[in-house]
């Protein structure tokens, strides 16, 4: 006969310390994911007072995506050479020094090198803080600690038009980056108390320099000529084929690289061959593709078929976020419980089936039907996105989970990229066909739930049910 040990009890419980350090490693997250979406609601505001083109002023939104490509790969090197506290807090330092200078900006070139120091403070915090959190949870606890740091990508896209919106309205651009600065401020004090300090040695190899010159320009060379494809160049254009093409060849040739070396590899591609590792992978591209495109589909969605402003295309967004906050939560403890595979599958269902009403756009479905698929959407997305991540993270060794965050957040960041493109250019394409907005929009929808349906077949291979820790009677 056997019984669950209660010191493994105890230790499956979320104790206030690991409470404390999610919520202060979520804080300046939200900030930076709030603030990269309501940057584009500005770009009116700003091609305004530069007196210059809304096509020069993407370049503000755009650079901070490909300097965040460029500089996560550095977030698994950085946490074991210098510690994952100290360089956490760095991040949210730089962020910071990034906001305020965003504000000051004199020109629009001014502007975008300042966004640029902004994002390597913004690309590094994700990455580092699910480092911190990862090791401070452990396996029993991770799935639960995970749905803390999947807070900010749920809120962005509802906080981001409102804040935008309002602070466009009422005060001026400038002010969506200076917000970040007392928050920003506040965490830096309360995370020096409440992190805990670094537990193994620092790593002193050196930096895979070859490494970093063939990784980070090819990602960022992918992330722009996708970037490229979704928007009016079209993705045959010869200069969107020559930018991915030569960005995949240095991708490609950090991976043989990597097999190569002596040294440690900025990320370690062998993690790649544990199967439970590279399952988990392939549903966190999938879900970026799916969740990163529906993001920008959905507000795109209610501001032309529905003709919302921005501030209530927020505001109908609102029951997307509170599923995913209900999702979230409920999903780590199950997925704790229960291993990540049925929770997932469960989420996923979920969300196709919020995703099936948008299909029916040309029906022109009302409002309230629309809000409440959203729900079921969000609780999807919400049940997802933490369990698989903790499956990712699950699969290797504590002293792997720096290398684990920085490729998890490689790959998620490029199925996003990817399914933005693959969205976008559906949907320009059947615009340009004639179609009416409705039906064009149905069409896009309808490629979301194609890339929702296919992360089902990863998924299967997630470990189940986590078997309970048992001592002798």
């Amino acid at each position: 006969m056997t019984v669950t040990s209660p010191s493994g009890a105890a230790r499956d419980r979320l104790d206030p310390r690991l409470l404390r350090t999610g919520i202060v490693l979520i804080a300046a997250p939200i900030l930076a994911t709030i603030d990269a979406t309501a940057v584009g609601i500005a770009a009116d505001a700003m091609a305004a007072h530069f007196r210059t083109s809304l096509a020069d002023v993407q370049w503000v939104a755009a650079g901070y995506l490909l300097a965040i490509a460029v500089v996560m790969p550095l977030s698994g090197w950085l946490s074991r050479r210098y510690g994952a506290r100290r360089m956490w807090m760095a991040a949210v330092a730089v962020f910071t020094a990034g906001s305020a200078l965003c504000g000051l900006a004199w020109s629009l070139p001014a502007l975008i090198a300042f966004r640029l120091v902004q994002a390597v403070g913004g690309g590094l915090m994700n990455p580092i803080g699910q480092t911190i959190l990862a090791q401070a949870a452990g396996p029993s606890r991770i799935g639960r600690a995970m749905s803390v740091l999947t807070i900010p990508v749920m809120f962005a896209p509802v906080l981001g038009p409102i804040v935008g919106g309002l602070v466009v309205q009422q005060l001026d651009w400038r002010w969506i980056f200076y917000l970040n600065l007392p928050i920003c401020l506040a965490v830096l004090p309360v995370a020096a108390r409440v992190l805990t300090g670094d537990e193994t040695a620092p790593d002193t190899s050196r930096l895979d320099l070859l490494g970093l010159a063939l990784l980070s320009p090819g990602l960022a060379a992918v992330v722009y000529g996708l970037t490229m494809a979704g928007g009016r160049e079209g993705a045959g254009a010869p200069a969107v084929l020559a930018t991915v093409g030569a960005g995949l060849a240095l991708v490609a040739g950090y991976l043989v690289h990597a097999l190569r070396t002596r040294r440690e590899p900025l990320i370690d591609v062998r993690l790649f061959a544990r199967g439970r590792f590279a399952a988990a992978c392939v549903a966190l591209f999938l879900l970026g593709a799916s969740l990163y495109s529906s993001m920008i589909l959905l507000p795109l969605f209610f501001q032309h078929d529905r003709q919302a402003s921005t501030l209530w295309t927020g505001l109908l967004l609102t029951p997307q976020a509170l599923g995913a906050a209900v999702g979230s939560f409920a999903a780590g403890r199950l997925a704790d419980r229960h291993g990540p595979r049925a929770v997932v599958t469960a989420g996923l269902v979920l969300s196709l089936a919020g995703l099936l009403a948008f299909t029916q756009a040309p029906a022109r479905p009302d409002t309230w039907l629309l809000a409440a698929c959203l729900v079921l959407y969000g609780l999807g997305i919400g049940g997802v996105s933490a369990p698989t991540m903790a499956a990712a993270y699950g699969a290797v060794d504590k002293h792997q989970t720096p290398g684990a965050a920085g490729a998890l957040n490689v790959v998620n960041r490029l199925g996003g990229s990817l399914g933005t493109a693959i969205l976008t250019t559906v949907l320009d394409s059947r615009l340009r066909q004639g179609a009416d907005p409705a039906h064009a929009y149905g069409t896009a929808f309808w490629w979301a739930l194609g890339l929702c349906l296919i992360t089902l077949v990863p998924v299967a291979f997630f470990r189940s049910a986590r078997r309970p820790r048992t001592s002798p009677a």
